[in-house]
């Protein structure tokens, strides 16, 4: 009797204290503007409410209407290469118009939660469906290809440098 409740007991005090689900930023793109084509980058900046630094939304310039913006944007590897062997699409190179790839959080419930990323904390703020306008940026039928897995959107609330293979940590 003693042992069962003294297991119970340690089992909730370990799950209080568990790592948090983990994952990794596979890849970083950034855009000068809405449109133009979006290049890899070893690293960048996160700056608090505004965005990655030399990315189109810190500057301004990458959206189409005011209520379309997003600080930063994430998707996931895994949706990646789900919507490649359906759709044969290349989604390597930045296609997705995505700000950054992370693997290793399927499953893991992001809605209303802070990522620490690399030096900086991003909080989650909404869905980001893809619109039609990614399939004349990127191709047709890129829209259809990510589906309900377009991604999401990030705000930056606390800056710092972000990198290729950083741990992506839910707080």
């Amino acid at each position: 009797m003693f042992a069962e409740w003294l297991m119970a007991r340690l089992e909730r005090l370990f799950r209080r204290f568990r790592r948090a689900p983990a994952g990794r930023v596979t890849a970083i793109f950034v855009a000068d503007a809405a449109g133009t084509p979006m290049r890899a980058c070893e690293q960048t900046l996160a700056l608090v409410d505004q965005g990655l630094a030399e990315d189109r939304y810190a500057l301004g310039r990458g959206f189409w209407r005011l209520t379309d913006g997003c600080q930063v944007t994430l998707i996931l590897a895994e949706d990646l290469r789900r919507a490649e062997r359906r759709h044969g699409l290349p989604l390597d190179a930045g296609q997705h118009r995505r700000n950054l790839v992370v693997s290793g959080l399927v499953g893991v419930e992001l809605r209303g939660r802070s990522l620490r990323i690399g030096e900086a904390l991003l909080a989650w703020h909404r869905v980001r469906p893809p619109c039609g306008y990614l399939d004349r940026v990127a191709g047709a039928g890129m829209a259809k290809a990510l589906g309900r897995h377009g991604g999401y959107c990030l705000r930056v609330r606390e800056g710092g440098v972000i990198r290729v293979g950083d741990d992506v940590t839910v707080v």
